[in-house]
């Protein structure tokens, strides 16, 4: 899968120096923006979700999978964009648990099972022993060029 992101030009590592999950969120969907696989309501309505659930995102520590309902009308076709920030972006949260991540994984999908599927797809990568804290500790592309080499997928 990570031949997929580098392959379809879904890999990102942000020069930016963001705070803010909501412009994380928006940096995130920039790929999946300019290859017209989504547009802007997409971004909002990733926003709004979380403003309204909480830091449902963060899937593990270091990991968010941003991403709305398959009915959006701001959704186009169906990728999953993969985005390292160069420090961990804060969410808040009403429990006591600070939630943060760096790695951003970034979901689109047309129909519910290509939804599902990229889910079960993304989750089967980030069980791979070892990836998480390789990939959190990259910091530019031919790093993760080599990451992809040396796991294989």
């Amino acid at each position: 899968m990570l031949k997929y992101f580098f392959e379809n030009e879904l890999v990102s590592y942000s020069e930016k120096t963001i705070t803010d999950w909501r412009e994380a969120i928006s940096e995130s969907c920039q790929q999946l923006l300019n290859k017209g696989i989504i547009n802007q309501t997409y971004i909002d309505e990733i926003i709004t979700c979380v403003e309204k659930h909480g830091p449902y995102i963060v899937i593990v520590p270091q990991v968010a999978m941003p991403h709305s309902s398959d009915k959006s009308e701001g959704i186009f076709g169906t990728a999953i964009a993969f985005t390292k920030f160069k420090s961990p972006i804060v969410f808040e949260s009403d429990d006591e648990e600070e939630k943060s991540a760096s790695l951003f994984f970034t979901l689109a999908a047309k129909n519910s099972e290509e939804h599902m599927e990229n889910i079960q797809n993304l989750s089967e990568l980030l069980m791979t022993e070892g990836l998480i804290d390789q990939l959190v500790a990259s910091e530019s592309i031919e790093e993760y060029q080599r990451i992809m080499k040396e796991f294989n997928i």
